[in-house]
């Protein structure tokens, strides 16, 4: 994603950014799509900012679109990605502050009052098991009275049977996990988990992790946007 998010940047246009999983059919996100404004963002996104206080940090922040948003209404704002080529562009960009850094590293230890999880965000803490290992590391980065603003998607339609009703695998992995691996060009990234988690799932390891999970907002397709502060 940062190859293609760099190439945008700089010759205004991008190949394909493809999308594999071994649970479906090939994909690609629009590389455009990543550089948008605020009026062009979804409303689970433009809410987040608007709610989003003191001092915030932005996770997975791609092309710095939701920081420079921030910056432009006076918030203060950090932005981490784990691509270099990403926050080279973030940079270039004019994003006051883009760090190369992944969001479970200890090293990183500064704390916020807002912690941003936008476009899927709760993808990055990858699969169900994560949640007690994420829940802490989030603890570590609150202040006191914080809160993580973070949306998501329920993927229970891919299962939805003709008559209403939803088959699923009880006995499987949690039906949000999915696999993925991205190409641009040639360059093709390593495989990695995403988590989609639906809310009331959500709201479960939130409460035995010390957390108050809250709908903020439902999306237009089985989307929300979660408000998550210590209990």
């Amino acid at each position: 994603m940062g190859a293609a998010i760099a190439d945008y940047y700089h010759h205004k246009k991008a190949d394909r950014l493809r999308v594999f999983s071994s649970q479906f059919d090939e994909d690609e996100i629009p590389v455009k799509q990543l550089f948008r404004p605020f009026e062009l963002m979804p409303i689970l996104e433009q809410t987040a900012l608007q709610l989003a206080t003191g001092k915030i940090l932005d996770v997975g922040a791609g092309s710095g679109c939701h920081a420079l948003a921030l910056q432009e209404s006076g918030k203060e704002v950090c932005a981490i990605d784990i691509s270099p080529l990403s926050v080279d562009v973030m940079t270039k960009q004019g994003v006051k502050n883009a760090y190369w850094v992944n969001l479970f590293d200890e090293k990183f230890q500064e704390t916020f009052d807002t912690i941003l999880m936008l476009m899927n965000g709760s993808g990055i803490i990858g699969r169900i098991e994560n949640m007690p290992q994420f829940f802490q590391r989030m603890k570590q980065l609150l202040n006191p009275g914080g809160c993580i603003l973070m949306d998501s998607s329920d993927l229970k339609y891919l299962y939805e049977e003709e008559d209403g009703s939803f088959l699923m695998d009880i006995a499987g992995d949690y039906y949000g996990q999915i696999d993925f691996q991205m190409q641009y060009k040639e360059i093709k990234g390593e495989p990695f988990d995403w988590l989609y988690i639906d809310f009331q799932t959500l709201k479960l390891y939130a409460s035995a992790n010390g957390f108050k999970a809250e709908r903020i907002k439902n999306g237009k397709h089985y989307d929300y946007l979660a408000k998550l502060t210590v209990d």
